[in-house]
């Protein structure tokens, strides 16, 4: 299941083999302000593009609603029943109450913290698919999916529940995100999709009756390193679920490209037999290109505490540098022109387009014409042309990747 947090995200997913995408429109979602989110106009399109990839879209609704959200949320479940939206996430009662009452797919989030056999029994009443806490081992995965199982719990659309856990991503130092941090300090909840990311930054300890400044190993002790099941990939495939979520709704299409397109490999590649550890160590080497502040395999594994970064950013081995953007596409010559008007690029670059309908596609130059002319280099102000396996729009962003 593939994040998407605009459009070049949500075609990066379809694109690189996802099953299924969840994305938030406008403010009643756990990314608010993380993304720019779409809107209620958009939800058409969505559909549309995943419906022609056969595709599933889930809505995310799971932030906690008040009141004066419930004229809102009722307009937006309607409007997504309509545009055929497949399921929408959701963690408040409500929500969950009226997507019922119009026969929409709930899907639990994981905000509700399911943890056990009985939980899942009782929202089987209401959701056909649940996302497991993210504090669980996999053993306590797999003796849920086998309960299910053995005691044919059904949802709504009268199939076994489906369980949806965490497989990559950013993770949250709160249990199952419920963080008050942002609140305390800035007024601005978390559980509203208003996170101030209080815990990715770096905190000095002091002793207030001495004023000593405690030694920490670590000084960003409140930010998780990202979670990467890629390498027990089996043992995660083993337990029973269904959906493999991986998060990312605030973070670039290239990375969604990436880590859809190698997830997709391996979970083939598992299905296939032929998942090996040479395999692994390169499919590692491509997540690592991307946003990620170091990897740990959660608590699927029994660890009983974090591992926590030692930076406030990424630790990606690549990353991005702004080119320019796409002025034309000659469809029959497959030849797409691009305006320099910053970097350069040279033959034998590495670049990435993203875009809208272009969603994230990488490639290697192996030829160019700057200005109507073979050229090995293109600078800043060049008309530059080139061979392109896939179609360009108009301001199309194109980017050069280098060695982080």
């Amino acid at each position: 299941m593939a994040p998407a947090g605009n459009f070049e995200s949500l075609q990066a997913g379809l694109d690189n083999g996802a099953d299924s995408v969840y994305f938030g429109v406008e403010q009643l979602n756990m990314r608010a302000r993380a993304t720019v989110n779409f809107t209620m106009d958009d939800l058409p399109e969505i559909a549309r593009r995943c419906e022609a990839k056969n595709v599933r879209s889930y809505l995310t609704l799971n932030t906690i609603i008040y009141d004066h959200d419930l004229s809102v949320v009722k307009t937006l479940l309607n409007k997504a029943k309509e545009a055929n939206i497949t399921a929408v996430i959701a963690s408040d009662q409500a929500v969950i109450a009226m997507a019922r009452g119009i026969g929409m797919e709930v899907h639990i989030s994981t905000q509700l913290n399911i943890t056990n056999i009985e939980t899942i029994r009782f929202y089987s009443l209401f959701a056909d698919t649940m996302v497991l806490s993210r504090e669980l081992s996999l053993r306590q995965v797999k003796k849920i999916t086998e309960q299910i199982e053995k005691e044919q719990i059904k949802g709504p659309n009268g199939k076994l529940v489906e369980i949806e856990i965490f497989g990559h991503g950013a993770l949250c130092m709160a249990v199952s995100g419920k963080c008050y941090l942002s609140l305390h300090s800035h007024n601005s909840s978390a559980n509203r999709g208003a996170c101030k990311q209080n815990c990715r930054k770096k905190y000095t300890v002091i002793d207030q009756e001495t004023g000593f400044e405690i030694e920490l190993d670590n000084e960003y002790m409140m930010s998780p390193k990202d979670l990467c099941t890629l390498d027990f990939l089996d043992q995660v495939m083993d337990s029973g679920i269904q959906v493999l979520k991986i998060e990312g709704r605030g973070r670039a299409p290239e990375y969604v490209a990436t880590v859809i397109k190698t997830y997709r490999e391996a979970i083939d590649s598992y299905y296939e037999g032929t998942f090996t550890k040479e395999k692994i160590t390169v499919w590692m080497e491509a997540l690592n290109t991307v946003y990620n502040r170091g990897f740990w395999s959660g608590y699927y594994l029994g660890q009983e505490l974090g591992e926590w970064s030692d930076v406030s950013g990424s630790v990606a081995t690549q990353k991005k540098v702004y080119v320019g953007k796409g002025t034309h596409f000659f469809p029959k010559a497959e030849i797409g022109q691009f305006k320099i008007e910053a970097y350069d690029i040279k033959v034998g670059d590495k670049i990435l387009v993203t875009g809208p309908s272009t969603g994230a596609q990488e490639m290697v130059i192996e030829e160019m014409f700057v200005n109507d002319t073979t050229a090995d280099k293109a600078t800043k102000g060049d008309d530059c042309t080139l061979k392109l396996p896939f179609r360009i729009r108009m301001s199309d962003k194109l980017y050069k990747i280098v060695e982080a």
